[in-house]
């Protein structure tokens, strides 16, 4: 089996219905969605995934991934932080720097888009993750209406010709996305 690395991309939490209430229910059926593509992205040889380090999915899917690391039969995970620039997180709440350390410290890597503060920084970033991935899982609601960083990566995505998981934040449904159309659910 070959082994395969994923990106994992997702839009703000402002975006979300939810903001940052992670006790909603909606937020739940995300996470709760995450780990089901996630299971079976290792399943299909999937060994290493990146998060960007940002809060929301970011920090959801390291949180979640780091779990399923300490289970026997996830044990090869690994999962690697790609942050925009040192120092991206220091106008966050306490709670939030305090996820952020802890998963920081169960990552394999922790990489920088950039050594600078800056636009530049969370550019590199995604461009670093899209160009490592075999795979990518993005929470998007895919709204022309609002841009995003993730529709930039997705433009990545598509130019790549990658596989591609979309959750929709507000609905959970989950699409799968292979440039040559979308295919149901049971594929993944």
């Amino acid at each position: 089996m070959k082994i395969c690395s994923c990106a994992v991309i997702g839009q703000h939490p402002t975006r979300f219905k939810f903001k940052y209430n992670e006790y909603m229910t909606s937020c739940k059926r995300i996470k709760k969605r995450m780990h089901d593509v996630f299971v079976s992205l290792y399943q299909r040889g999937v060994r290493c995934f990146f998060v960007g380090g940002a809060l929301g999915v970011d920090m959801w899917a390291g949180e979640i991934l780091l779990d399923m690391q300490r289970q026997v039969e996830y044990r090869e995970l690994g999962v690697v932080m790609v942050c925009p620039f040192p120092g991206h997180d220091v106008r966050w709440d306490p709670k939030s720097q305090a996820r952020q350390r802890k998963l920081r410290e169960g990552c394999a890597k922790v990489l920088m888009g950039s050594e600078h503060p800056g636009a530049e920084g969370y550019k590199k970033r995604t461009e670093y993750m899209m160009g490592q991935a075999d795979y990518v899982v993005a929470v998007y609601d895919n709204d022309p209406k609002h841009y995003s960083g993730v529709r930039t990566a997705m433009c990545i995505v598509e130019k790549r010709n990658l596989p591609m998981v979309l959750i929709h934040p507000d609905t959970g449904i989950i699409k799968i996305i292979n440039h040559s159309g979308v295919e149901n659910r049971n594929q993944i």
